[in-house]
């Protein structure tokens, strides 16, 4: 029989995989475009209007590519456009904040030892924050400000700091991270909807009419392109975070996720002066080691408030803390999870709670009560190889307390 929660997790699982088929073509084509765009070379007897040409082997065959400024002098026959791949991607991981951030909000998104707010609160700042974000930069982009794009750089570079340290005061560690990957891909994704893509349309449009196209609308869509290449690998970044506590958990998370904006454009630098032809910038690398080692030291600093640790449970939380069962489940979970799952873990080769999930006391196993049934209730992947030899019955009693919340919650 098919439960509430085994159907969404598999939705989610199902809408990651197309998250991350999506993000894979649409990355791979933007990075081949900034090195194909940024390798281009002057062309003996090229067309009228061609900007550069490039001869490129791959797959067998040779390929001779030509850029034009602006654009032909004709209409070509067939065009290729290059946009799904950047809607879906955006769609697909929209899809993704819903089914795990908004409708798990009391166990991924709100955090009371952070700020207590309804849930309806959580989910309008998430949603809005992306609207309002998106906005902001693109107002700042046709001010007078974006016609210099160091300084322009160096302001959306500030605006990154704030919004980083802002969600951290407002969403868990886990959200907040995740939420600074989605408020930068929206606006990669805004960049190519709403300006890429109708500045390319109204060339094509004067192609059709036989007017020659005005060279700004390139210019326009070429700085949004360089700004979502330099974003990239830091919403990459965002993204795997929230899989790995040392990144969104510890004091200064929002500093960490400031400094990774910083190695996102040293790596691209690097490639991008290299695909120029400019030669290897290799201190680059020597700075971006730098940025992650102080990554790595800035996670070793604790939970802002680790003697808040049994701070008050949500309402969710507090259901399953009284639901019927629960004293059984809570001494299952103790006695089988709480060696790896502990502020000091005693397995062996464990260093930190795995997820960062603390299950060492019955509070803390009543807010991680999703987790646990679909983790060692549901499925059997906790405790991994079952080391602690939970039982089946054990099990059992797992799945009885959580289903017996859910269904009152239902009913």
């Amino acid at each position: 029989m098919f439960d509430t929660i085994f159907l969404m997790e598999w939705a989610q699982f199902a809408v990651r995989w197309l998250h991350v088929v999506t993000a894979i073509a649409w990355i791979g084509s933007s990075f081949y475009f900034i090195a194909l765009d940024l390798g281009l070379r002057p062309e003996a007897g090229a067309p009228k209007g061609v900007h550069g040409a490039a001869w490129q082997v791959h797959g067998g065959g040779f390929y001779h590519i030509q850029k034009y400024l602006v654009a032909p002098e004709a209409m070509p026959a067939e065009l290729t456009w290059f946009k799904w791949e950047s809607y879906m991607t955006w769609v697909s991981g929209f899809a993704m904040l819903v089914l795990l951030y908004w409708f798990g909000a009391e166990f991924y998104l709100i955090d009371p030892r952070v700020m207590e707010m309804p849930i309806w609160a959580g989910v309008a700042i998430s949603a809005g924050s992306l609207t309002i974000g998106w906005l902001f930069y693109d107002w700042l982009c046709k001010s007078r400000f974006g016609e210099d794009n160091t300084k322009l750089m160096i302001g959306l570079f500030g605006v990154l700091v704030a919004m980083s340290w802002g969600y951290t005061q407002v969403f868990s560690g886990r959200a907040a991270l995740l939420h600074m990957g989605a408020f930068t891909a929206t606006i990669m994704t805004a960049n190519v909807f709403f300006v890429i893509m109708p500045n390319q349309r109204i060339v094509v449009a004067d192609l059709k009419a036989g007017r020659t196209p005005d060279p700004k609308y390139g210019k326009i869509a070429k700085q949004r392109s360089t700004h979502n290449n330099y974003i990239t690998l830091p919403v990459i970044f965002l993204m795997l975070s929230n899989h790995y506590p040392l990144a969104f958990a510890s004091e200064y998370n929002w500093l960490i996720c400031s400094l990774v904006f910083l190695m996102g454009v040293t790596i691209r630098h690097f490639f991008n002066t290299h695909h120029a032809h400019k030669g290897y910038v290799w201190w680059t690398w020597g700075l971006t080691a730098a940025l992650f080692g102080a990554i790595v030291w800035l996670s070793s600093f604790g939970p802002v408030e680790a003697e808040a640790e049994e701070a008050a449970l949500s309402p969710a939380q507090a259901r399953f803390a009284a639901a019927e069962g629960f004293d059984e489940v809570s001494d299952v979970v103790l006695g089988r999870c709480s060696m790896c799952h502990a502020a000091e873990p005693g397995y062996e080769g464990i260093g930190r709670a795995p997820r960062g999930v603390h299950l060492e006391t019955p509070e803390q196993v009543a807010a991680a009560a999703h987790q646990i049934y679909v983790q060692a209730g549901l499925t059997h992947a906790m405790p991994p190889g079952n080391l602690s030899f939970m039982e089946d019955s054990e099990r059992a009693l797992i799945r009885r307390w959580y289903r017996g919340v859910v269904a009152g919650e239902a009913g």
